[in-house]
């Protein structure tokens, strides 16, 4: 099913295509109907299908934008988390200026938070924890909450904020609605289904064993200084011969293109600024065979079908998480095995960690030997030593 075929709001069908988005994912086919119907939702479904549309939708299409009340609140097991879905909602809500949401979470500067829950937010996006803190503070109003949601429910619930997300939820008495999204269905997960949900609609999105892409994927410790010589000893020494790069914005996308060319790769490069009758020339290239390495940001790739791309490298961590999903799946397709590497700075560790964990992939760390051959292990900090 296409988002164009279902009724939404303008504003929110622009943004759905401003980001790239034409074809639902299963589960957005599946959760959306009863979400935007005010049914309670309990929805099994892997990391990175698209969860975060699913739920968001709903959400922006319920609220009343002029009113400064909270209306809708999103639960999230940890920062990355809710900074990742607060940007994806700040997305979705491109076009609906009078939309305000706030992401609180701790390790942050409490006061900032105080600033952005003073300006009235109709969506609060937060981690358990300092969602209770502001609550006992009384520096956030939660009577008008009427939607919820509980993002990677498993996740928050074995993290030891069953309390916690009790606590909240039985302080909202004027909740209509309740959606939980979850990895798996936990013990804690149908227990907060019991207690807070009724005649909850149940969704299964499996993923289909068959078709599932086979995808052997590494991780590459670099340095800003190495960067650029660690992709071009990826593609040669990988023999690739179609290679997907891709970058988080389009300034770098175009410099690593010219980086690479000047390295006498045969290369080119997508990107939002590209009128689309040069895309779809780009694109024809690479579908062709007739462009060995395509550098893109994610936006821009959406429109590439192709079913046997080599190799994927992540020259950036992506931003969230669903991206690297996204990424990731341009190999491997057509029950053919792929291979994705992503490069990473030393102070992008931990957030390259959670994105392992909560999209539950294996990736193996490698390291360039001093013959620019890769093995099994850690580097570039190692190397520095």
């Amino acid at each position: 099913m296409l988002f164009q075929d279902i009724d939404l709001p303008k504003e929110i069908q622009d943004a759905v295509q401003r980001m790239g988005f034409t074809e639902m994912t299963e589960v957005q086919e599946k959760a959306l109907p009863p979400m935007m119907e005010g049914k309670d939702v309990i929805a099994k479904a892997p990391t990175g299908t698209g969860k975060t549309c699913a739920f968001g939708i709903p959400l922006l299409v319920g609220l009343n934008a002029e009113s400064d009340t909270t209306q809708a609140l999103v639960l999230a097991p940890t920062r990355e988390l809710a900074q990742q879905i607060t940007g994806d909602l700040r997305e979705l809500a491109h076009f609906l200026p009078n939309v305000r949401i706030a992401c609180v979470y701790g390790g942050q500067d409490i006061k900032k938070q105080f600033d952005q829950l003073k300006k009235g937010p109709q969506i609060i996006v937060a981690t358990p924890g300092r969602l209770l803190d502001h609550m006992q503070r009384r520096t956030v109003q939660l009577g008008g909450v009427v939607r919820v949601v509980l993002d990677e429910a498993d996740e928050m619930l074995d993290m030891g904020f069953y309390k916690d997300v009790r606590k909240i939820l039985d302080s909202l008495k004027n909740k209509k609605q309740l959606g939980m999204f979850s990895a798996t269905i936990s013990r804690e997960v149908m227990d907060i289904g019991w207690l807070y949900q009724r005649d909850a609609v149940e969704i299964t999105v499996q993923p289909v064993e068959d078709s599932q892409p086979r995808i052997t994927q590494y991780s590459i410790l670099t340095t800003g200084r190495n960067k650029l010589a660690d992709l071009a000893a990826i593609i040669v020494n990988g023999g690739y011969e179609r290679v997907m790069v891709f970058c988080n914005t389009k300034y770098t996308t175009g410099m690593l293109s010219n980086q690479l060319a000047r390295l006498n790769f045969d290369v080119d490069c997508l990107h939002g600024d590209l009128s689309q009758a040069e895309r779809n020339k780009i694109m024809g290239r690479f579908k062709e065979g007739q462009l060995p390495v395509l550098v893109s940001t994610d936006v821009a790739a959406r429109g590439i079908d192709v079913d046997d791309v080599d190799a994927v490298v992540n020259y950036d961590v992506p931003p969230s998480n669903e991206y690297y999903t996204h990424r990731i799946g341009r190999t491997g397709r057509a029950k053919k095995e792929g291979v994705a590497y992503i490069l990473y700075m030393p102070d992008e560790e931990k957030r390259l960690r959670e994105l392992v964990r909560l999209t539950r992939n294996t990736v193996q760390p490698m390291h360039f030997n001093e013959e620019r051959q890769l093995v099994p292990g850690k580097t570039a900090e190692t190397e520095e030593d």
